[in-house]
């Protein structure tokens, strides 16, 4: 009788240890993901040719819906981020002109677009940020907003809205991180700090 008391404490300790776990790391995920959906884009078929794919970037597609963000996960001093490849060039996957001076960025320097909530209106525009990747960073300034809030129109190249936690780098940036051929990878967990 006295093994089976100590055997049910046990086990009654064990549970409330392990719904503390659970707690702790819901509420660990809950203020990674603390940016929720602000709607969703119906997608269209882009017409023939408007949807450039260099990089392996993705095309609309009729009837799929695309979710949309109006904002972006906290900002710390690493924050969690996916870094994707993007050319900021004349007719490259970028679409239009930079959105922080409607111009058009070489590829050869280290420069970045961020996710809407994070480019904050523009607030962050020719700011740089230093993004670390392993054991190699490198600084790049903001030029251009990923547009979490629209997408799979002329503006956006038909492609998707961008997701919330995206630093969307040039070649230079990857370079710098050791990374020679970015469609190889597609994409990188990063930090970034301001």
């Amino acid at each position: 009788m006295k093994n089976s008391g100590t055997i049910m404490i046990s086990f009654l300790l064990g549970i409330i240890l392990i719904s503390n776990y659970n707690f702790s790391e819901a509420a660990g995920r809950e203020i990674l993901q603390d940016c929720k959906p602000s709607g969703t884009i119906t997608g269209t078929n882009p017409p023939p040719g408007q949807c450039n794919q260099e990089h392996d970037s993705d095309c609309c597609k009729a009837g799929e819906q695309y979710r949309t963000y109006t904002c972006s996960p906290s900002i710390t001093s690493q924050t969690r981020a996916t870094l994707t490849i993007n050319s900021f060039e004349k007719g490259g996957d970028g679409g239009g002109p930079s959105e922080c001076d409607n111009n058009y960025h070489s590829d050869s320097t280290p420069i970045v677009a961020l996710s809407t909530g994070w480019y904050n209106g523009g607030s962050r525009c020719f700011n740089n940020i230093t993004i670390s990747y392993k054991d190699r960073s490198v600084r790049a300034m903001v030029v251009d907003e990923c547009d979490s809030t629209m997408g799979c129109d002329d503006d956006h190249d038909y492609q998707p809205p961008c997701p919330n936690n995206i630093v969307d780098g040039s070649k230079a940036v990857w370079e710098a991180l050791g990374i020679s051929d970015p469609d190889d990878v597609g994409s990188l967990d990063i930090t970034w700090s301001e």
